[in-house]
């Protein structure tokens, strides 16, 4: 175990430097500026971490292959937050300590990113959060002055449970859903704008449940949601628990479509839960089989370097840490004057062109992106049949 004050250095990738000076909030080194990658790198949510890692590193890659930013290169600095508020505030501390990070993209987690946001809004240190969605995040962004230092190229919570309600009704035409739950800001958020929509709508919430992080036997409240008698359950939480909720389902009788947001997004979702994960739909901000040309060359990169499909948090972390650097070439290694330019980036017109779509933000430092709709299928991620746009 290492001491709770030196966060967990897992990788540094190669350089970028636009030193100049050594004051705080600038480049310390002559020859290279550090962006800060704070995720799960370890424990139960590391495969989204990785998810994270190989989408900056990518980035990275195609940024110092064309000679980097005026002729310096990138250097990234990956820190284990193991999605745990106590380990995000620990690796923040350390984060806004050190004058040759200039920006962040991360944190991975909502938990994280929020238990992280005071110290980054109170020294003054932009990020760019590529997958936290909770919609906490909108509200605690801001210092005493108003300026927003936190910002986020994905969608909230309540964009997610508000469209999944709708897919449910108006795509599919079911009228009875379960809800289970994991208890943190994610899930909760979810849940809480699932049931929002889904009163609007008509539909029937026929039973409620909630689990921690962890959990491995859901018999108890999935014997209670099968009582219930629903037509379709939706799962907020991420996929660790998700898979075996599926199988675990499954055993109890509980066969009916199951619904989940991004946290589901990632193969070892199916590859832990088997074929019981089939007939789960989830909400996702890209889909590669409808990507434009540009990410068509980005999906063709990250097959060669990583062999294996693109998943929609890589494609998001690729876009948040080209916004970065884009607002380091322009504005400079200055921790405000890249805040500035992230605050300045707040319409389509202004907007950064990523594989993931238009990229900018609102008052809130929020970033609306359509969803998308993908299923599993004989054991496979495929775009649902029917989509919502």
């Amino acid at each position: 175990m290492r001491s709770r004050g030196i966060p967990r250095i897992l990788a540094v990738a190669a350089a970028l430097g636009l030193g100049l000076g050594l004051s705080a909030g600038s480049a310390s080194a002559a020859d290279t500026i550090k962006i800060a990658v704070p995720a799960a790198y370890t424990g139960s949510a590391a495969g989204y971490g990785e998810n994270v890692k190989a989408g900056v590193s990518v980035k990275i890659d195609e940024i110092n292959a064309a000679g980097g930013v005026n002729g310096k290169k990138i250097e990234a600095v990956y820190l284990d937050d193991q999605c745990e508020p106590r380990e995000a505030a620990t690796v923040s501390s350390s984060v806004v300590n050190d004058d040759s990070i200039v920006g962040i993209v991360g944190h991975l987690c909502s938990s994280a990113h929020l238990a992280a946001l005071p110290a980054y809004v109170r020294e003054g240190i932009p990020a760019i959060t590529p997958t936290a969605t909770s919609v906490a995040i909108s509200g605690k962004n801001k210092d005493e002055k108003g300026k927003i230092w936190s910002f986020r190229n994905v969608y909230r919570d309540d964009f997610q449970g508000t469209f999944l309600a709708d897919y449910i009704d108006k795509v599919l035409g079911l009228k009875k859903v379960a809800v289970f739950y994991e208890n943190n800001d994610y899930g909760i958020g979810l849940k809480e704008a699932f049931g929002k929509e889904a009163k609007k709508l008509g539909l029937t919430v026929v039973g409620e449940e909630a689990y921690k992080k962890g959990d491995q036997d859901f018999t108890p409240q999935l014997t209670k949601l099968k009582a219930a008698a629903p037509q379709a359950m939706f799962i907020a939480g991420y996929y660790p628990e998700g898979a075996l909720i599926a199988d675990q389902a499954k055993k109890v009788g509980l066969v009916v479509p199951k619904f989940g947001a991004d946290g589901f997004d990632n193969a070892d979702y199916i590859k832990l839960g088997g074929a019981p994960t089939d007939d789960t739909y989830l909400t996702a901000p890209f889909l590669a089989e409808i990507a434009s040309p540009d990410a068509k060359k980005f999906i063709e990169a990250f097959k060669a370097k990583f062999n294996r499909e693109v998943d929609w948090m890589s494609a998001n972390s690729y876009d948040a840490a080209g916004i970065m650097i884009e607002a380091i070439a322009k504005a400079g290694p200055d921790r405000a004057k890249i805040r500035d330019y992230l605050a300045g980036i707040d319409t389509p017109e202004k907007g950064y062109k990523g594989v993931t779509g238009v990229n900018y933000f609102n008052a809130s430092g929020d970033c609306q992106k359509p969803a998308f709709v993908k299923m599993v299928k004989d054991g496979k991620f495929v775009p649902a049949p029917k989509q919502m746009n």
